[in-house]
């Protein structure tokens, strides 16, 4: 199995307040890359997992669990949030709309 896709864990920091306009203003997302094997979900995961097929959802695998806090996960340039997760080092996400 190759881990050669690069994935990021993303997490959103604390709301500062903003003196000048009065306003709590969003902090900048965090995000941490670590290497993965990502490949389509089976037919046989997703009817497990959510009783259906359905398009989008991918199986990220990781050769170190990872034990940080996170929101949701990036994919190049798609988003995605984690429905399954076993041991931290397996994931199985679908595509945030």
């Amino acid at each position: 199995m190759r881990y050669g896709t690069p994935v990021y864990f993303r997490r959103y920091g604390e709301r500062e307040y903003n003196k000048a306009t009065g306003d709590y203003e969003d902090a900048q997302p965090i995000e941490v890359m670590r290497y993965a094997a990502v490949t389509d979900a089976g037919a046989e995961t997703l009817n497990l997992i959510y009783g259906e097929l359905k398009q989008g959802c991918k199986t990220v695998r990781l050769q170190r669990g990872y034990m940080e806090p996170f929101s949701e996960i990036r994919i190049g340039e798609k988003m995605y949030r984690v429905d399954f997760n076993r041991w931290n080092r397996v994931f199985v996400v679908s595509e945030v709309q």
